[in-house]
């Protein structure tokens, strides 16, 4: 059939908190088109680069097909039976406290629901917490200390009727495309200010009127500087301030803060209160730099303290707004997926609670007491105390901080079950029990984003093989561990009836999570689901919270909270030598083309076009005193672990500081696991770990070779586990990436090779290819390239420093008749789009410079005009405006030589 006549289904994104709406048609073929859905409130249409390449990441290579048992293929009766019986055996023979349930963000809110029920309900731990922990715990904390009850007051509408916007540890650029082009609308429109603050300077600076490049972890300093500021210049709201308590405390702790520690000078400091304070409409949007931190929920409060003691809260066009890393994180905190929260926002430690939901699941009872927080349950598997555990949809082996830990303790666990997509990843690897479930646009149900809208998830792709839904894999373990009644659930529809039912009764004790007016949705009701913002009842549906200054806290009050800046910083500003050896500060975050661990991005060629190695960026200052090159290799290292990455050298990063993405994996790069690095060090009210601030050396590393490669299959490139410690490894870096004809890697080695030739067929398996070489033994350099039948199958470029050829040319040669490959540059009549910087159009850099120097395009609405690069999602802009500068600052020094 052909897909073309085939309808359009609509479906949510299964990347950001922004929750964008697409249409999905089949192709008739097993795959299907994607595009943004023109009618949903949270994008009207637009999608990023992710959201744009989602086709690109649906097909079945190195999909889970079947249940696995010790690495062996099983039937599902096999491998359930196995799950339920040991952990049945596991709480009999050692307590509740022994097993554990570790979630994701990527679970849709109905297999979020029938997880949390299952275990503090029936298996009586609350032992389950979720990678959201990672991400938005310290958000959860301060807006309970805050409201009492963690709600987002605002909607995404407010970002459009702000007259300004601040963005706090926020690359809403990079990570949240889509509302920064909300934004940026909103700028040409109605001349909207945007303010942000970011100790690093990153893509979402380009469009901003100030930033802000404070000390890194000195947010509460600068939140109280401004709050202090507000009520000198008499800002404060009087009157909502009536429905706050602890007002004079925190305004005390506020005056009290020396607003030095920022490293801002006075005049700066002066301009952002006096526009902050002149501002009636102000949306404060705050993110990772936030939330990950050892003192995460104390930022989360000073920000909430300055929207409090103004009124700014809840109303068009203004309030603090945390918008969130995953599609269903929000789903999450509804559901109570967090280990010290129960389901539609109820306490834990709440006995009145506890026994409402309880007796609502028929349940042997509640437990009293929070369970173990992500970066603890990993603790207690390693030294044993959790003897079961159960992952779904996340790779704590990587993500988590002290990521060789976590591993060294999943490998030792008891019994690990892992539920996901596909078996080969860091944490699947290290299974005993792998269970095949579904993925995006397989799966049906709901998502909720950051400003509560739910949206459903629904399914057009027939699920491959013996692949389950999770809520069914859950439902299904209850059952055979002797609970057949709570869990005789037929439909995700069913399942969220009962979680809107619920709700109805969470209102009854003053909580605002309420969908209870959808409890009684028909089977075709749920299935025709539109976006629908909660709260959902008869007394009330939609719409912002808290303007009317009544909270969630027994007695109706908000509260302000006193908040101290206390974190060390050992890197002084400013600093312009660094001594080899002196601890640089880490700072980890995403990129614009990759999500989480890289299990569904890495599948498209055209994300992984943008920045295809892992890298680190390090200011040209401390470069210089570690006698660093660009493109050398570095090696982090501190008491956690090591890395070794790619260095880029940038003023992006302020002196002493670096920043390295978090994607790559065991399965990607090895040695890249930046988490590896990451003390685990947690804020104390949110257990949130702390991302952005752990120690490490540096270090050039001695490579004996460099190697690039191409080749139309993936490369044999070492075991993903391998150590970086070990010095006679025949490839000590290795980092692969897919292309549109095959994959590319960086290689680089300890030790010398002898035996080209033999080393080459080994990596490409290809024994018996035809070989063409070409060897400068004065220079050091080897260019091999293997072909079958014609055609280039492969080629490998070795050179003593850091390979230098036309890589996004090479790329596209396996599977080409190509015998001049070895010169590694594009023939004289053959242009060179460049490293990819637009991947929604897949345009290169040279063209966009060829562009700009040959036709006089000089600004990014003109490149978009002519190229389409930069009309999409727009995260590519602040490159492309970048790159406009450097051709014209290029043109104008030629001029002032010429002259």
């Amino acid at each position: 059939m052909d897909g073309s006549t085939l309808p359009e289904t609509r479906s949510t994104c299964p990347y950001c908190g922004v929750g964008c709406g697409v249409l999905l048609r089949p192709d008739g073929q097993g795959g299907l088109s994607v595009r943004g859905d023109p009618d949903h409130p949270a994008n009207f249409g637009r999608l990023c680069s992710k959201g744009s390449a989602l086709a690109e990441t649906t097909g079945l290579q190195g999909r889970l097909l079947t249940p696995q048992i010790a690495d062996k293929p099983s039937d599902w009766d096999s491998a359930l039976s196995k799950v339920a019986d040991t952990f049945s055996q596991t709480i009999a023979d050692h307590g509740p406290d022994s097993v554990a349930l570790y979630v994701s963000g990527q679970l849709l809110t109905e297999d979020y629901y029938v997880a949390n029920k299952l275990t503090k309900g029936f298996w009586g731990t609350a032992n389950i917490d979720t990678n959201s922990r990672l991400c938005m715990a310290s958000t959860v904390a301060g807006h309970r200390r805050a409201f009492g009850s963690d709600t987002i007051p605002g909607t995404y509408e407010d970002l459009e009727q702000a007259d300004l916007i601040v963005l706090v540890g926020s690359n809403l650029a990079w990570c949240h495309p889509v509302l920064y082009q909300r934004i940026m609308a909103a700028r040409k429109t109605r001349g909207t200010k945007l303010v942000v603050i970011d100790p690093r300077r990153t893509a979402s600076c380009d469009g901003a009127d100030m930033h802000l490049a404070l000390r890194a972890g000195s947010d509460v300093a600068l939140f109280n500087h401004l709050l202090a500021t507000l009520e000198q210049q008499d800002c404060l709201d009087a009157d909502y301030l009536s429905n706050v308590d602890g007002v004079q405390d925190t305004l005390a702790a506020a005056q009290a803060t020396d607003a030095s520690a920022t490293g801002l000078d006075e005049a700066t400091l002066a301009e952002f209160c006096t526009l902050w304070a002149k501002t009636d409409k102000v949306v404060t949007v705050f993110s990772q730099g936030v939330n990950q931190s050892s003192n995460g929920t104390d930022k989360v409060n000073a920000i909430l303290n300055c929207h409090l003691a103004t009124g700014r809260v809840g109303k068009p066009g203004c309030g603090p707004f945390s918008v969130t890393g995953q599609p269903n994180a929000m789903g999450g905190r509804e559901v109570g997926g967090l280990a010290n929260m129960l389901a539609c926002h109820l306490d834990l430690e709440n006995e009145t609670h506890r026994t409402a939901v309880s007796g609502f699941w028929n349940s042997p009872g509640v437990p009293d007491r929070p369970g173990l927080k992500a970066v603890d349950m990993f603790r207690a598997v390693n030294d044993g105390r959790i003897k079961a555990i159960w992952i779904i949809h996340t790779n704590p082996a990587v993500t988590l901080p002290d990521a060789d830990m976590v591993r060294a303790a999943l490998a030792g666990c008891d019994f690990t079950v892992v539920s996901d997509i596909t078996a080969a990843t860091d944490t699947a690897r290290l299974a005993d029990v792998v269970l095949p479930a579904t993925a995006w646009a397989e799966k049906d149900g709901t998502v909720t984003n950051s400003d509560r809208t739910i949206s459903r998830q629904r399914a057009i792709i027939p699920a491959p093989g013996q692949a389950r839904p999770d809520w069914a894999i859950l439902a299904e373990v209850g059952h055979r561990m002797g609970w057949p009644s709570a869990f005789d659930y037929t439909s995700p529809a069913e399942i969220f009836r009962e979680h809107a039912a619920l709700s109805e009764i969470a209102g009854t004790f003053g909580r605002n999570f309420d969908i209870s007016g959808l409890q009684d949705l028909s089977d075709q009701d749920y299935a025709d689901l539109a976006p629908t913002r909660w709260p959902i009842s008869i007394k009330r549906s939609g719409g912002r919270f808290y303007a009317d200054g009544q909270f969630n806290h027994p007695n109706g009050n908000a509260r302000m909270l006193p908040v101290h800046h206390s974190q060390p910083d050992p890197i002084p500003l400013g600093q312009t030598r660094l001594p080899p050896g002196t601890s640089l500060r880490l700072n980890t975050g995403r990129i614009r083309d990759q999500w989480h661990t890289m299990t569904r991005s890495a599948r498209s060629p055209r994300l992984s076009a943008h920045l295809a190695e892992p890298y680190v960026d390090i200011n040209p200052s401390d470069a210089k005193a570690l006698g660093l090159q660009p493109a050398d290799l570095v090696k982090l290292s501190n008491p956690q672990g090591q890395a070794i990455l790619r260095a880029r050298i940038t003023t992006d990063v302020q002196p002493g500081n670096i920043f390295a993405p978090i994607h790559w994996t065991g399965e990607t790069a090895p040695t890249a696991r930046i988490n590896a690095l990451v003390k685990p060090v947690v804020d104390p009210v949110s257990g949130q770990p702390d991302s952005k601030a752990s120690q490490v050396t540096a270090q050039r590393l001695q490579a004996a070779w460099y190697g690039f490669a191409v080749s139309n299959q993936a490369m044999q490139l070492g075991p993903s586990y391998d150590t970086i410690q070990q010095s006679d490894r025949t490839c000590a870096y290795w980092a692969q990436a897919r292309t549109k004809t095959g994959y590319r890697a960086e290689l680089a080695g300890l030790t010398e090779i002898n035996d080209w030739e033999t080393y080459a067929r080994a990596l490409f398996e290809l024994p018996d290819a035809e070989l063409q070489q070409l060897t400068d033994k004065r220079r050091g350099l080897t260019r091999l390239a293997l072909h079958q039948n014609g055609e280039v199958q492969a080629a490998l470029f070795v050179a003593p420093e850091p390979v230098a050829v036309m890589r996004d040319y090479l790329v596209g040669l396996p599977g080409t008749a190509a015998p001049q490959i070895l010169t590694g540059v594009t023939p004289a009549d053959q242009p060179d789009p460049g490293p990819i910087l637009c991947s929604c159009f897949g345009i290169g850099m040279n063209t966009i410079s060829d562009a700009i120097a040959t036709k006089g395009l000089m600004t990014v609405e003109q490149i978009g005009a002519a190229l389409s690069a930069g009309t999409n999602c727009g995260s590519c802009q602040p490159e492309i405006a970048a790159l406009i500068t450097t051709v014209r600052d290029k043109k104008t020094e030629k001029e002032e030589l010429c002259s």
